[in-house]
């Protein structure tokens, strides 16, 4: 183990202040954290990439930003990348506690509004999400296919910060 280890101290630059870190010593916790990083993701579930809640996109600032040390040296590389599993997982039981108490999930992750009714805007609500007409034009266009506000029973901000339609 003891051998092991003095072939990976000089590998990795473990130890090493970031400024003496060579190109290949970089190169390497690159490829270390990108995989933990995968593993990461899939423990966390792809969700949290492909829904971009503010919940989920607070896992993801925070995962690049102090993964990012792990590579520049600026932060210790194995202990950062277990700091991004225990990162991961909190966020999964946060998801997990979401999911079986609805008002917590409301804490956490928002609600939706409803930001159009029967082809009438509700501009108290618009507002308050800082919708202007145009956005909701241009989402319209590219989600309903319509350009016609009376052809829209209603229209809502999703969690996510998506707007849905739904024709009349």
């Amino acid at each position: 183990m003891n051998a092991f280890l003095n072939f990976l101290v000089p590998l990795l630059g473990l130890g090493y202040e970031a400024k003496d870190l060579t190109f290949m010593q970089i190169s390497l916790r690159a490829v270390i954290v990108f995989l933990a990083t995968l593993v990461m993701i899939r423990l966390g579930h792809t969700r949290s990439l492909a829904h971009k809640s503010a919940f989920d996109a607070v896992l993801i600032v925070i995962l690049a930003s102090f993964l990012a040390r792990a590579v520049n040296g600026t932060s210790p590389l194995f202990a950062t990348i277990g700091a991004g599993f225990v990162i991961v997982l909190f966020n999964r039981l946060l998801a997990l506690i979401a999911y079986h108490s609805h008002s917590f999930g409301i804490l956490i992750k928002g609600r939706p509004e409803i930001i159009v009714e029967n082809g009438n805007l509700i501009l108290s609500t618009m507002h308050r999400n800082h919708i202007s007409e145009h956005d909701l034009d241009e989402d319209m266009h590219l989600r309903a296919h319509t350009d016609d506000l009376s052809k829209v029973r209603l229209a809502r901000i999703e969690r996510s910060g998506d707007i849905s339609f739904i024709k009349k």
